[in-house]
């Protein structure tokens, strides 16, 4: 099987991952990618090969080397966000792209517009893979899976060439922040890792954001509205109110790069009840404390205006920057740069604006940068990669590998 083949049947699983579920995998569809990966795995002749009851995939490939070299891992997640369907995916083929608008859905007037999107330039003459405009494609992340596969592929029908100890794992749950939480470090046997992870070829991070999940839950009253004055308490108002207070361009909307942000990504309720869901990221870890304490005490503000216990706040560490982690082991950043050059691209070492299994690995014990996969446009409708991307990632995991055995 080539690495677009494993790719397509990788995406045509369905694993949205569902953060209001308590079971691991949250959903089932990621069970069945990971007997899917499991059967795939073995066939190909990798080692000590197990899903564990929580849909964690795990594998290894025996070193061939006579050198001490740390035993490398490699890292992809199997699930999809939620927020755009991830069943039913057709990808599309565009061959030789010729940088102009692509029309992903004549039927609905569906365009992909270089002038919304125009990173497409950089992809002219390559072979495109794009959705048909009605769900995600799912190159986050299982265009990362196929590459490890493949990589392992590699060195399992290439006994000759010489190589350390390779882990491969492959996680539930990374979407709503879950993927590393029940991920066996010792059971792996890694010495450090990479996740493949990142957006677009070249990627390289070992920052992310400090995160965590915030619920606001306003209590009402409801009273029929003929007969309310001075009776109802309208939670809805309230946590519109809760809103307004949050500085306004603390917002995913007006932020880039080192910026940090409240994430309103949902809300429901009525007069007697309403919560609302808010993601807390910022890089540095002072403005991370300081924006946790504003939304505690707009919460307490508003208590005293309307009464004990009206508003309920409650927030979650999610995970925290990997930068500390990572800096006693630059070599990670300084081997992945070298192979890249190698392969013609250019390294681009960028902060993270959202988080990986490697945040939560790297302080877990696992020291573990990330990678590009390729994709681009994650998370909608626009979602693309190339298969010229894809391939190239393989190769730049195998290199890795190699020069980890060289400068062993």
């Amino acid at each position: 099987m080539n690495i677009m083949d494993r790719f397509l049947s990788y995406v045509a699983v369905d694993t949205t991952s569902d953060g209001t579920s308590s079971t691991c995998p949250s959903t089932p569809g990621q069970m069945t990618l990971a007997h899917l990966l499991e059967k795939e795995l073995i066939q190909l002749g990798v080692s000590d090969v197990e899903v564990d009851e929580n849909g964690y995939v795990y594998g290894s490939i025996p070193a061939t080397t006579k050198k001490k070299v740390p035993a490398l891992g490699f890292i992809a997640h199997m699930d999809t966000v939620i927020d755009c369907p991830g069943t039913g995916i057709s990808p599309r083929f565009i061959e030789n792209y010729d940088g102009q608008d692509i029309m992903l859905n004549q039927e609905q007037g569906i365009v992909m517009r270089v002038s919304e999107f125009p990173a497409l330039k950089d992809y002219v003459g390559q072979t495109l893979i794009t959705t048909d405009g009605t769900t995600l494609l799912g190159a986050d992340d299982k265009a990362g899976i196929a590459e490890i596969i493949t990589m392992a592929e590699y060195f399992i029908h290439h006994p000759e060439i010489p190589h350390g100890e390779i882990k491969i794992g492959f996680t539930p749950d990374e979407e709503i922040g879950r993927g590393a939480h029940r991920f066996q470090v010792k059971r792996f046997g890694a010495d450090v890792a990479y996740t493949v992870d990142a957006g677009r070829l070249g990627e390289i991070e070992y920052e992310n954001f400090n995160g965590a999940a915030l619920t606001v839950t306003v209590h009402g009253c409801n009273i029929h509205p003929g007969a309310a004055k001075h009776k109802m308490v309208n939670s809805i108002l309230i946590g519109m109110e809760y809103q307004g207070m949050l500085p306004t361009f603390d917002n995913p909307m007006y932020t880039e790069k080192y910026e940090g942000f409240y994430h309103l990504n949902g809300i429901s309720g009525n007069v007697e009840e309403t919560v609302l869901h808010y993601l807390i990221r910022d890089h540095d870890k002072e403005k991370f404390q300081e924006k946790k304490a504003l939304a505690q005490e707009i919460g307490r503000f508003l208590n005293r205006k309307y009464g004990d216990g009206v508003v309920d706040v409650d927030i979650q560490d999610s995970y925290y920057n990997m930068l500390e982690k990572i800096k006693p082991h630059q070599y990670l950043i300084d081997i992945a740069k070298e192979a890249l050059e190698e392969l013609g691209t250019t390294p681009v070492c960028k902060p993270s604006r959202g988080g990986t299994d490697g945040a939560t690995l790297s302080f877990m014990g696992l020291p573990c940068p990330n990678l590009c996969a390729g994709g681009n446009n994650i998370h909608g409708r626009y979602e693309f990669t190339s298969v010229q991307q894809i391939e190239t990632i393989a190769q730049l995991l195998i290199r890795i590998v190699k020069k980890f055995e060289e400068q062993g």
